[in-house]
Formats: C-alpha cells, structure tokens, sequence
C-alpha cells in the first residue's frame, strides 16, 4: 500500500490518517443538497468525532464554513484560541459559573429550561443563547407546548436569543412509524415556532435536521443544518436514506505488524483461550487494542484488518494494545507491515460502517472512542490559522 510518505517517526506503531481533501469533497456534496438560505453548521464535538478539531474547523472554515457546534465550552474556547472565527454553538450544559468563558470566548449556548435560563442570565453576563425545544425526543429542552416558559427566556435580561432548535429522535429511520415520527415532531417544533413569530418574538436561525434529516428530509427549509457524523465521509450506519449519499471517508486508520509466526493445531489465542485452531495457522499480532479505540467485542464477529491487501480476521479476545490476526492465506506477511482496521490496501477497503456492525454500534461511536494516544497525520491542504 502507499503510506504517501508519510515519516516513520510521525507514525510511530498505529497511526490515522485524516484526509483534509475528503472532508472538503464532503463539505462541497452536503452543501449541494441543502436548500437555498439554509446554512450548513458543522458539528466538530468530541475532537470532531475523533478527526482532529482545530485542523477540520480550519479547513471547514477555509471552505467557507462560518457555523460550528461544540459539546463543552471547553471545546468552543480551543476552537476560539486555534483561531476559528465564526459562529460556535455550545450544544451541551454549561455550569452558570463558567458562563464567563461563554462571554469570554463569545460562544452561544443551548438554553433547555426556564430555571437554567436565569441561572445564566442571573450571572450578568451578556450571552447569546438558542432556544432548545424538545418535540418529542425527551433528550433536553422546552416543552413544545409550554409557550410561557419558552416566553420566559426571552425575558432574561442578559440572553440575546439568536435561534430555536430541536432535535429529531429518529429521522436515520425510514420505517413507516419513524417517518411519521419525526415528522410529527417538525409540526410541533415549526408551530411553537411560529406561536412565538405571532407573539412578535425574534427565533434567529431556526435548526432541526442533522446528517440523516438533510438526505431524508430534503424538503425542510430551515435555517442550519447541524452536520457532523457525515461531514467525515461515513454515516451512523448503511442503509436507510431516501437519497444515497455521495461522500468520502476522511479517516483511516493503520498500526505495524509486531510479530509474524505459525502455531500449531489445538492451540488457543489470546486472554479466556475464546479461539482455539482447528489447524496450523500463521497468526500476525498487530500493535493497536481497545485502549486505542478498537472495540473489543469486534473479535469473533466478522471484525477484519487488511494486510497486504488481503482481509485478515481477527481472532481472539482483543487485547489493551494489540490484536490477532490470521495471515494463513496472505503471502508473504513479515513483522513491519502495514495493518489497515479502516481504510483501503489495494483493492479492498474496510469502511467504518463495517466495523461498526461487527461490534454493535455506529459509526459515531467508533470514530469518537479512537484513541487519543494515536497521532493524526493530515494529509491535503493543511490550513494555517493566524491567530
């Protein structure tokens, strides 16, 4: 496989890969199937789903991005402090005695209940909030129907309300009872939306859709779109979108083989003795495990990597910082090769959504949870941020 140059010494024994050129192909697909006046705010929590924070807002907002969302304060002031200009939306709860690192860094909040609305405005800081509105996710927010609480933000002195938002439960879904879920929750959000425009109050930018809501919702003409999981080229999981998103993978993620050696018949591999062989096999130990962020339960399900650009399976329970693979069908493995758990070697490709469905979860999960001990190369245009 190519390793694009990339220096041994910035690998070290497992490494992703993050392809900014990807990102930017993704960023120019998602904008295509927005709606005219409805702005795409990306979603760049959790490091941006484990991709890097301040080299995707960078280049988010070297494309023209100008909209980012944070789960923490915290992440909002590192994005501020990188050097990302534009808009950030703190999506998540925020103690009213950091409200100053709001002000501070100029950051919004989600504002959820009347009682944390004044909490924050009762610090005397001035902030920009958006209004949640929970319409039937039961996650955070307002009651759609309770219009006097929602009236009560906006008579927070120190609030400036600049957009009203909600969250749809199961728009991923295109089961007849989840279609007719979601969009049950769009009529109460849009009428409490358009209770308050009656009242002659200011919503701002009104946002509901994330990733699956753009692909199976396109006829939604809101003001945001909050894209994340998507942004990086992969979706929770396949299947169930109205329309077949065009995107590509920006991450990959690659270790070194540690060993290469034959073990005989009868013989069990790894911690519990889970797998033992019915035959000799050539057994390669990768140098990568769960404290990485490979999901342990993937052994024993499907879970493969690629080496040589052959698939190899995983065997045996998953250790802290390595794996098992069986190399019997693959020539030629030696100590030093290159093992891919996402990404392409060849003609093959394992894809996130692959490893997602060996272990049981989604994508957002397994982007999110890969290691922070693991160096990021960047690969594409890199952006530079004066700051």
């Amino acid at each position: 496989m190519n390793n694009k140059g990339v220096p041994q010494s910035e690998r070290g024994r497992a490494w992703i890969e993050i392809d900014l050129d990807a990102l930017t192909r993704n960023t120019v697909e998602l904008r295509s199937r927005l709606p005219r006046g409805c702005e795409l705010m990306a979603i760049v929590k959790t490091d941006a789903y484990g991709h890097g924070a301040e080299m995707v807002a960078a280049r988010l907002q070297a494309d023209g991005v100008e909209s980012f969302a944070v789960a923490t304060a915290g992440e909002g002031a590192s994005l501020r402090d990188s050097g990302i200009t534009g808009n950030i939306l703190v999506l998540g709860y925020t103690q009213p005695c950091d409200a100053g690192l709001l002000d501070t860094y100029k950051l919004s909040q989600l504002v959820f209940d009347a009682a944390y609305a004044k909490a924050l405005d009762e610090t005397g800081h001035k902030l920009s909030a958006h209004i949640a509105i929970d319409s039937g996710m039961h996650r955070l927010g307002l009651e759609a129907s309770n219009l006097a609480d929602i009236e009560s933000v906006y008579s927070c002195a120190n609030l400036t309300v600049e957009g009203v938002a909600t969250h749809l439960a199961s728009s991923d879904s295109l089961d007849a009872d989840d279609v007719k879920f979601t969009e049950t929750q769009m009529r109460r959000f849009l009428a409490t939306v358009n209770a308050l425009k009656g009242k002659g109050y200011s919503v701002g930018k009104i946002h509901a859709q994330a990733s699956y809501g753009i692909y199976n919702f396109p006829e939604l003409k809101l003001d945001y779109a909050r894209v994340g999981i998507a942004l990086f080229g992969v979706m929770s999981h396949d299947g169930d979108t109205r329309i077949k998103p065009n995107l590509h993978p920006v991450m990959s993620l690659r270790a070194l083989v540690a060993q290469v050696r034959w073990i005989g018949a009868g013989e069990s591999v790894s911690y519990g003795r889970t797998f033992t062989t019915d035959k000799p096999m050539k057994l390669a130990t990768v140098s990568i495990g769960y404290a990485d962020g490979i999901p342990r339960q993937m052994s024993g399900n499907g879970g493969v990597c690629l080496i040589r650009g052959r698939k190899a399976p995983i065997i045996g329970r998953i250790c802290m910082d390595m794996l098992m693979a069986d190399v019997t069908e693959v020539d030629g493995v030696a100590t030093g090769d290159v093992a891919t758990l996402i990404g392409k070697d060849g003609g093959e490709e394992i894809r996130c959504e692959d490893v997602a469905a060996a272990s049981g979860t989604i994508s957002n999960d397994i982007v999110s949870r890969i290691g922070g001990r693991l160096p990021k190369v960047h690969t594409g245009s890199v952006i530079e941020i004066e700051k």
